[in-house]
């Protein structure tokens, strides 16, 4: 930890929480909600970690648009699990202390209401916080964030009556980054995915154009403080060009 205070922390960590499956087949732990409740409970410790190194943004994947079309049961247990830990940070004392602000990013009308109104429940108790942002990813997909931001910049040039040339000339990078699920955060500096799998999958696909990626074995149920800081460690000793 000291080591790593004397370098150049990333600003904004997005972690793809990888291989709750894996991990109960070798736990024998057939249940999806018992094993999906584990992975939540792994975020208490991570916050932990994040807040003694005063990390300012981290987003966790946690559920895609294509874990919804998983057979009924494994998904009732992944939402359960989001659900429950979401209505748990909401008033959990340690995430007012710490001025932890949760948000949810995604397709959020895909989701059920009480998981809908679990993720604004969290949303308005922490609205005011902001030493460090948790944005829970759920029923997310990278493609599909550049499709709803085209949208919506499409939708704010006809809300204004303006011609399509103006649509067109509309398109930007810039816009494009404003019109993002979540607009204001910085793209990710760090990604790190669990469970040995080598791939992003399209999380944060405009975000990480320039993010240092580190994968892991280590199933995310399993992963460990250890673990945390050799991906913050290795990211600390690569050189970031940025393209240039």
């Amino acid at each position: 930890m000291e080591q790593l205070r004397e370098g150049e922390l990333p600003r904004h960590i997005g972690i793809i929480l990888d291989g709750n499956r894996r991990f109960g087949r070798r736990r024998n732990i057939e249940d999806p909600r018992a094993l999906y409740a584990l992975g939540a409970d792994k975020l208490d410790e991570l916050l932990s970690w994040c807040t003694t190194l005063e990390i300012p943004a981290i987003t966790l994947w946690v559920c895609s648009t294509k874990n919804l079309q998983r057979p009924a049961r494994e998904v009732s247990g992944i939402l359960a699990a989001i659900q429950n830990k979401l209505s748990q940070l909401a008033v959990d004392p340690l995430i007012h202390q710490h001025q932890v602000r949760v948000r949810a990013a995604g397709r959020l009308d895909l989701l059920p209401t009480s998981t809908r109104a679990a993720i604004e429940a969290a949303e308005e108790a922490t609205k005011e916080h902001g030493t460090l942002v948790l944005t829970i990813a759920v029923a997310y997909d990278g493609r599909e964030e550049l499709v709803d931001a085209l949208r919506s910049i499409l939708r704010k040039t006809i809300d204004e009556a303006r011609n399509p040339d103006a649509a067109v000339d509309e398109i930007s990078t810039e816009t494009i980054a404003q019109h993002l699920y979540v607009p204001d955060l910085p793209d990710a500096d760090l990604i790190i995915r669990t469970s040995g799998e080598l791939r992003l999958s399209g999380f944060l696909l405009w975000q990480s154009a320039y993010s240092e990626i580190y994968f892991t074995e280590i199933d995310w149920p399993e992963f460990r403080k250890i673990d945390f800081l050799r991906a913050l460690r290795a990211y600390q000793r690569r050189h970031r060009r940025f393209g240039l």
